[in-house]
């Protein structure tokens, strides 16, 4: 069996794994790069629909959720979304702004890929792929501290380094095995559950709902203290889109801690005063649902009024009751019953306690040389290429100590 020795093994090559190994290499260390997977970057490939939503302008703290919600505040102010842009725009990658900051590839997310696989090159990382890793354990080894075993070789490092994601997308390969290795080495995690995810909804709610399925509109979700404006889709399993998305995390977070579960807030109307609107308007003879459908999508509009019973002509209604439509309408409660899973989500929630890291570092604060990177740990970010800053941040924070 093959025995070799290096300063610093990485286990996976997603995004923060193959930035971590670029800085480390570029430093002078010898780096050993392991991944399960023929091909490095999966979700780095996927990203974006395949033009990889790399970073995003109005990066801040407040983007992320974990339960040690100040941890991120040193690895993203020491390698910012302006650093990462800086590297992108060395290589001559060519890019667009989206809506809010976001920022994506031109042609493809294989440039990204390339641009690391070249920046890896520059550090002479080595690379083992394919390649799934039997056994760690740590000893004493002489200069070496971890021993990482295959069916076929035996490495041997002084630093190593965790880059296995989490458990979502397990179609492209996420497995458990960051978190495994946190518990052998007696870290504590955080309960992983499914982030960034559409929502499902019990089966009397989807019963009442099913005349809306397949529409798309423009709305305000909020939950737990996220609020979100971006688009919703109903479909016949339950909610998606991106608005959906991004406060799932919020209700993920609230719908588990003790005492009554929080429901979605949805405003279908968040320009102006629906009040003031539906007011203005309340002498008009046509229905309801043709009033709204002059804001919302006409088949939305007739459907939802059809819901609750309210297909009366404007005159019809007591400024009462406009009152109490124009309150349903900025605050429309729905309870999910859970969500799609981790083969619909983005990425996941919870992971690797980083109240057992260095923030400045990300080692084990109890197992010297033993570091976490990425999605494996308890740092989640919004959707908006928030989570990959998070790996080349994280990445860079360990390749600048391991």
């Amino acid at each position: 069996m093959e025995d070799r020795r290096f300063d610093v093994i990485i286990i996976g090559a997603g995004a923060a794994g193959l930035m971590c190994a670029a800085r480390a290499g570029q430093r002078g260390r010898t780096v050993l790069l392991i991944d399960h997977a023929g091909e490095p970057a999966g979700k780095v490939g996927v990203s974006g629909g395949g033009r990889c939503n790399f970073t995003n302008r109005f990066l801040g703290p407040e983007n992320y959720l974990s339960q040690n919600p100040h941890f991120v505040r040193s690895a993203l102010a020491r390698f910012s979304a302006a650093d990462f842009i800086a590297l992108v725009e060395r290589y001559g990658i060519n890019y667009h702004e989206r809506e809010q900051g976001r920022l994506f590839c031109n042609e493809s997310s294989r440039e990204i890929i390339e641009m690391l696989r070249a920046e890896c090159a520059a550090g002479r990382v080595q690379w083992a792929l394919p390649r799934k890793v039997e056994a760690v354990r740590r000893g004493d080894f002489g200069a070496e501290r971890f021993e990482v075993k295959t069916s076929r070789e035996r490495w041997r490092c002084q630093s190593l380094v965790v880059a296995t994601g989490g458990l979502a997308m397990p179609a492209i390969g996420a497995t458990p095995f960051g978190y495994r290795l946190a518990e052998q080495f007696e870290l504590p995690l955080v309960e992983p559950r499914p982030g960034l995810v559409p929502l499902a909804l019990p089966p009397d709610t989807l019963k009442r709902l099913q005349p809306l399925a397949g529409a798309s509109l423009e709305v305000e979700a909020s939950c737990a203290g996220g609020c979100f404006r971006e688009a919703m889709l109903i479909t016949h399993r339950g909610l998606s889109g991106p608005v959906v998305l991004q406060v799932s995390s919020y209700w993920q977070r609230q719908a588990y801690r003790p005492g009554k579960p929080a429901p979605l807030s949805i405003n279908l109307l968040p320009d102006g005063d629906i009040v003031d609107w539906l007011l203005s308007l309340a002498h008009e003879r046509a229905q309801l649902p043709n009033i709204l459908a002059r804001r919302l999508p006409r088949r939305f509009a007739h459907a939802w009024c059809q819901l609750h019973g309210w297909t009366r002509a404007m005159h019809r209604f007591s400024p009462a009751e406009l009152q109490t439509i124009a309150a349903t309408l900025a605050d429309w409660r729905i309870m999910p019953s859970g969500t799609q899973g981790y083969a619909k989500a983005e990425v996941t929630l919870g992971g690797v306690d980083t109240r057992a890291l260095s923030s400045k570092t990300m080692e084990a604060r109890t197992c010297p040389g033993l570091f976490f990177i990425g999605e494996v740990m308890d740092v989640t970010g919004q959707l908006g290429g928030y989570n990959l800053q998070w790996a080349w941040s994280s990445g860079h924070a360990a390749g600048r100590f391991v």
